[in-house]
């Protein structure tokens, strides 16, 4: 669920999230399916090749596997039968119609923030759809963990109910951004490291984590560890396109993220959102000597190759595939092309990072995320190129890529 208005504030720049009672069905559900992008709702409730917000999605915990539930307006699967105080209670409190607790999973941590008339509206959006009729499945949770109940106790320690409410000593765009940021785009749901009872770790705020195999990287404003060295344009593009030339190209979640959600956001939202980002407290990391976007020097070795025949007794070593598989479209010396549509290897973020998960996920799986000015692909390969990438345009010093570490991220 992520998507909210910025026309909302005034233009003499006070900050607004007044009620829109004069607003007609229309201009409602057209909100509402805003701010539904803006909150990335279809993410978690639709499968591949499924249904919008039909549910049936798996995400697999340490607890047990969770599947989203069908919250499109069919009255038997899916919740129909809903009122607005169900709507309100499920979002801001955690609590599904009958009051039982639902999981974290869904982040009603974050969305506890959200204004009642923007919950309202995104139900109304919802409800505008065509019902789908697909039974929700089973969680697959041991005991005691499938005991609903028992998140009473979590909740106790990990969820603060609360609405937002404006900071009075910063900008009419700070707060909006923060508003986006902390609660309807939910960010720190990914980018903040979890404590031991898996709840948001309060003192470690957007300082990265792990998630399904990936990392969320450090976003905070430390310049080494974060993105304190990205310019408010920087940000805005990346959230924009999802790629910033020298610096990062999202895959993965984040390339979902963008292409679900940010994308469709004003530039006023994403102004405001970069605005907020830029002001978060650097968390730093002493692991980290110099930003991941600052690693990486441009590739020598593979000149001895080209031209070179290639015999069956020869080893197939880390350049050799790199010559045949990625050269011809990221240079034989890892610099991209001009016009950043195939990023620089060097001075990458991703292969910059102190962790190789997230360039194995990228070289196993590929790219694939729409923009607004196009598609954006990659193929994705097999296990044999990630040790070299990283020695030639990554950290020093370099990581070494195991079997183990691609068979952990290949689910085997």
């Amino acid at each position: 669920m992520k998507t909210l208005t910025l026309s909302l504030i005034a233009a003499a720049g006070l900050f607004s999230m007044a009620a829109h009672a004069d607003e007609s069905g229309t201009d409602l559900i057209k909100r509402g399916e805003y701010l539904t992008q803006a909150a990335d709702c279809v993410a978690c409730h639709t499968t591949k090749d499924g249904k919008p917000f039909a549910g049936g999605l798996a995400f697999k915990t340490p607890m047990g596997t969770l599947y989203s539930p069908n919250i499109t307006a069919d009255k038997e699967t899916g919740i129909g039968d809903w009122s607005d105080a169900d709507f309100l209670r499920a979002v801001h409190e955690g609590k599904n119609k009958e009051g039982q607790h639902l999981y974290p999973a869904f982040p009603y941590t974050s969305y506890t923030l959200l204004k009642d008339d923007d919950v309202k509206a995104i139900k109304a959006y919802l409800f505008s759809l065509l019902p789908v009729h697909q039974p929700n499945r089973e969680n697959e949770m041991p005991f005691p963990f499938n005991q609903r109940w028992g998140m009473w106790f979590w909740n106790l320690v990990n969820f603060d109910s609360k609405r937002f409410e404006p900071d009075t000593s910063q900008s009419a765009e700070w707060n909006q951004g923060k508003y986006l940021v902390d609660g309807l785009g939910h960010c720190g749901e990914c980018h903040t490291p979890r404590n031991i009872t898996m709840g948001m770790k309060d003192s470690k705020p957007y300082a990265g984590t792990e998630v399904d195999g990936w990392t969320a990287f450090n976003i905070s404003s430390d310049k080494k560890a974060g993105i304190g060295s990205w310019s408010k344009g920087d940000i805005v593009q990346y959230l924009r396109s999802g790629h910033v030339k020298g610096k990062a190209q999202a895959a993965g979640p984040m390339a979902e993220v963008i292409e679900n959600s940010t994308r469709h956001l004003t530039d006023a939202d994403l102004n405001a959102m970069a605005t907020y980002i830029q002001t978060l407290k650097p968390q730093a990391d002493s692991d980290v000597t110099k930003s991941r976007s600052d690693w990486g020097h441009e590739a020598t070795s593979v000149d001895n190759l080209r031209g070179v025949p290639f015999k069956d007794t020869q080893e197939t070593d880390g350049a050799r595939l790199f010559l045949g598989n990625c050269a011809s479209c990221h240079s034989f010396g890892g610099q991209g092309s001009q016009d950043g549509y195939y990023p620089s290897l060097m001075k990458n973020s991703v292969v910059g990072a102190k962790t190789s998960n997230n360039l194995i996920n990228v070289i196993l799986n590929g790219v694939s995320r729409k923009t607004n000015d196009g598609d954006v692909f990659m193929p994705g390969f097999a296990d044999t190129l990630s040790t070299y990438m990283l020695k030639e345009f990554g950290a020093q010093p370099a990581l070494n890529v195991k079997e183990s570490d691609v068979k952990d991220l290949r689910g085997e």
